[in-house]
């Protein structure tokens, strides 16, 4: 009889050891496995460059044009009363998204020669690889006054990325008041920044 007794509890006995067991070598499992996960993820990171972008934005594709990621000209001309013609062109091997939006332009450091929007809306966003260029067309003063302060550089960048921006350096010190500029586009007809 103790016998039965003895035996009918050994085994739930037996059976809450076999649970705990497997439970442990689940956990260690899983262990294991997050440890094998978090190095996968840290060897990425690493190979990325401490980035966890995909490798397609590593190496430039199909993503939003950054203010390195470009090359900037600028051309003075005299339609709508005179303004700056700024080419961007993308950098060998990258190819990017140039939205548009306005570029983030002011003529020095001073804080009111900032340039507003000459447009309303957003345009088109423009592909740049290769020899493919998007324009910005920038005028300096968009008053009928003889006021204004002058200055002999332009400073550009992508709109959001100002800690990059580029100094462009104008043929000709400007007089300038309430700047205005166009966003970027594809054909150059488009980036004439008509004053209203």
């Amino acid at each position: 009889m103790f016998h039965d007794v003895f035996h009918d509890m050994e085994i739930p006995m037996l059976s809450r050891l076999a649970t705990r067991s497997a439970r442990l070598v689940l956990t260690a499992f899983a262990a294991v496995a997050l440890t094998a996960s978090a190095t996968a993820s840290a060897t990425a990171l690493a190979d990325n460059g401490g980035s966890t972008t995909a490798a397609a934005q590593k190496s430039g594709w199909g993503q939003a044009c950054g203010t390195n990621d470009l090359t900037f000209k600028l051309r003075e001309e005299t339609q709508a009363g005179g303004y700056y013609l700024v080419t961007a062109k993308a950098k060998p091997g990258i190819t990017c998204y140039l939205e548009g939006t306005i570029p983030s332009a002011a003529f020095g450091s001073v804080p009111d020669t900032q340039a507003s929007p000459a447009e309303q809306a957003v345009s088109d966003t423009v592909k740049l690889s290769g020899s493919t260029v998007a324009y910005a067309g920038i005028s300096p003063k968009s008053t009928n006054t003889n006021y204004g302060k002058e200055f002999s550089r332009l400073i550009i960048a992508v709109a959001g990325d100002e800690t990059n921006a580029v100094t462009l350096k104008l043929p000709s010190t400007v007089l300038v008041d309430e700047p205005i500029t166009t966003n970027w586009h594809a054909k150059r007809a488009d980036a004439v920044p008509f004053v209203n």
